[in-house]
């Protein structure tokens, strides 16, 4: 009898709330309203396969990201790595876009969103595979998944950001917490070099609080890049030439130092615990093992901020006497940039670039010109889904690391 009313009051449940419509739950509202949120506001997912976790990040009334909820994940299958091809049963691992196309409420296994793999990335790679979902029933063969109760609640945060104009949001797939320490300790695996990809990626969330620009050249991310001229980038094609906000730059520049820094003495721990059993592990030299992503191995030059035009002054009329006045020196305001013949990161090939010692990269890094200029530069914007003009906005501090 029990069984049969909870049935019945489940059945209407569904006839009053079906399960894709479900508000978001108060507990999540009222935490909104802390945090100074919108139920509409955008929002990003963090998924960490190691520690099982799948994060909400939800906008502000500031503009920049804070972390909303934290969901354990309840099933994924494969192994730490990318997805290669149809069948593998791997999670993804990357950077993907969730539009309201991509979510499934009619789905087999509750309620469901695709992650839009393979993406331009993993196509340029040319990898294949379909169907890669974040869903509910706890059960997978290659995708996320949450139990129906979990589930149900990030659909809801989902549905509410895209109905409030969000035209998609990010899902950022790691294979852990991207942190120098946990990098160190899979120097020797053969995704290594992907994963300081990732990882760049993950360092701009880090400082900005806001979904980086992610784009694709020469088959490899680049994040928080603009071209020159309105050029397009190519995913298979070589980069275009780029630049980066001089405060951005900066900001990247001082944390790229800390994190070589702690990956060289956190690899020196890691050999001497695993050493003896790795002979590939022991030979490494931590100060020559670099974790900067090929092709950045020197920063783009800052934004040029243009001058602004000024307006002609008249001439006086040709009967008016006027006083001479003294000439007075001016000049126009130095405008940001490079000198000449000076390529940007984005321009160069990967293979092009002459080896060095990650101190000889950082220090190049270190050296990339960053000059000051009047105007002011940010990287938040208010719609992660159009991406902004990122020299023209309102000045924020930078935070490190990203506030959870």
């Amino acid at each position: 009898m029990a069984g049969i009313l909870l049935a019945g009051c489940q059945g209407a449940l569904d006839e009053i709330f079906p399960k894709a419509e479900r508000p978001i739950p108060p507990r999540l509202l009222q935490k909104m309203k802390k945090l100074g949120m919108k139920p509409s506001s955008p929002i990003l997912m963090r998924i960490y396969k190691t520690e099982n976790k799948l994060e909400v990040w939800k906008q502000r009334n500031t503009g920049r990201f804070a972390l909303l909820e934290s969901y354990e994940i309840c099933k994924w299958s494969g192994k730490l790595g990318p997805k290669f091809k149809e069948g593998d049963r791997q999670a993804p691992e990357g950077f993907y876009k969730v539009a309201v196309h991509q979510l499934n409420p009619k789905s087999d296994y509750h309620l469901s969103f695709n992650l839009g793999y393979p993406n331009t990335f993993d196509r340029a790679h040319g990898r294949t595979g379909s169907h890669l979902m974040v869903h509910g029933a706890c059960s997978s063969a290659g995708c996320y998944s949450m139990n129906d109760e979990q589930v149900e609640e990030i659909y809801s945060l989902a549905r509410e950001a895209l109905k409030g104009g969000q035209k998609y949001f990010q899902v950022q797939a790691f294979p852990f917490r991207m942190t120098a320490k946990n990098l160190a300790k899979q120097v020797t695996s053969e995704h290594f070099e992907f994963w300081k990809s990732l990882k760049e990626g993950s360092d701009h969330f880090e400082i900005t609080n806001h979904p980086p620009k992610v784009d694709v050249c020469e088959k490899r991310y680049l994040f928080n890049r603009e071209t020159a001229d309105d050029a397009e980038f190519s995913a298979r094609g070589e980069c275009p030439p780029v630049t980066m906000p001089a405060r951005l730059i900066e900001a990247y520049k001082e944390k790229l130092a800390e994190e070589q820094a702690a990956f060289a003495k956190a690899l020196r721990r890691h050999q001497l615990l695993r050493g003896s059993k790795n002979p590939e592990l022991a030979a490494l030299d931590p100060d020559q093992v670099s974790i900067v992503a090929a092709g950045s191995e020197v920063l783009p030059p800052p934004t040029p901020v243009p001058v602004p035009e000024q307006p002609p002054k008249p001439e006086p009329a040709p009967d008016a006497t006027v006083e001479s006045a003294p000439a007075i020196a001016s000049a126009d305001p130095a405008v940001p940039g490079v000198e000449a013949g000076q390529n940007a990161a984005g321009s160069q090939n990967a293979a092009a670039v002459p080896q060095s010692s990650p101190r000889q990269t950082v220090a190049a890094i270190s050296a990339a010109p960053v000059q000051e200029s009047s105007a002011v530069e940010a990287v938040a914007g208010a719609d992660p889904s159009v991406q902004p003009d990122l020299s023209q906005l309102p000045a924020v501090p930078v935070p490190s690391p990203a506030a959870r």
